[in-house]
């Protein structure tokens, strides 16, 4: 590799780290130090006052509990119904109709999803179901579009005569996806899983729309209540960053492998 391609990606990795680099080191600054200018990149002395101010002031303990329990009980049930879905689209013949709904799910990616909050909100009032982590959870689950994609490609892979083996060893249409075709799909799996966490963990604006109790926030709701018209409090800010990014980089760094995978293997083909 040259030392032109060698310097570029020097540039781009830095680029890339550097806002990293600067959320843990304002977390670990003393208070004084993250307002003093000019700025400093390398504090005299690193601290966790801001960690104990996060967990002790602002409950941010109840808010991670929150946000990893409704990410975890939404992305499981939405990639069930995304496998189920998928599943269906790839083996069995709806003629036009399979068009039609691969281009309906493809539709539903390019619209802006704060356009259906207003509707959301307006149903989910009238049920009384605002405020709820539950009613949450459900929204979530319900947004399966990108995962029936994906899975639906991954299974148009996978021989057909895997199947029917197992049907004719005794197996009905359900029995046959989870004991033989799941194992063979598992990257396609622990890809739409991780896709599918993630989204639900960073989401703000229906968190923020229908929560509105403390105990019921979620990270991404807390994290933006640290901003207020008085000023934005960094260093609590910059901690609770932190924190937030932990379950998506240990979930990513667990299952890299099968996510490459599966996203590989189960590129839509045209």
């Amino acid at each position: 590799m040259g030392s032109g391609k060698v310097l570029i990606l020097f540039f781009y990795l830095a680029f890339a780290v550097m806002p990293l680099y600067w959320i843990i080191i304002t977390s670990l600054k003393d208070i004084k130090e993250i307002y003093t200018f000019p700025l400093l990149y390398f504090p005299s002395q690193l601290g966790l006052e801001s960690y104990r101010k996060l967990f002790s002031f602002a409950k941010f303990g109840i808010y991670f509990r929150n946000s990893l329990l409704v990410s975890a009980l939404a992305a499981t049930g939405a990639l069930i119904v995304c496998l189920i879905s998928g599943f269906g689209l790839s083996r069995y013949r709806l003629k036009r109709s399979k068009k039609a709904i691969l281009l309906g799910l493809y539709f539903t990616q390019m619209v802006p999803g704060f356009l259906l909050m207003i509707p959301l909100f307006t149903m989910l009032s009238r049920l009384r179901l605002t405020d709820s982590l539950g009613a949450l959870i459900a929204v979530y689950g319900m947004t399966v579009a990108f995962g029936t994609i994906m899975s639906k490609s991954f299974f148009d892979r996978i021989p057909v005569s895997l199947e029917e083996a197992a049907l004719i060893d005794g197996c009905n249409t359900l029995q046959a996806l989870y004991h033989v075709i799941l194992p063979v799909s598992l990257p396609a799996v622990v890809a739409i899983l991780s896709f599918e966490f993630v989204g639900f963990w960073n989401e703000l604006f229906l968190a923020v729309m229908l929560l509105s109790t403390d105990t019921n926030m979620t990270v991404p709701v807390a994290l933006n209540s640290f901003i207020s018209k008085s000023g934005v409090e960094w260093d609590v800010l910059s901690a609770g960053l932190v924190v937030a990014l932990l379950p998506t980089m240990i979930l990513f760094a667990i299952g890299q492998k099968f996510i490459i995978a599966g996203l590989t293997e189960g590129s839509v083909k045209g």
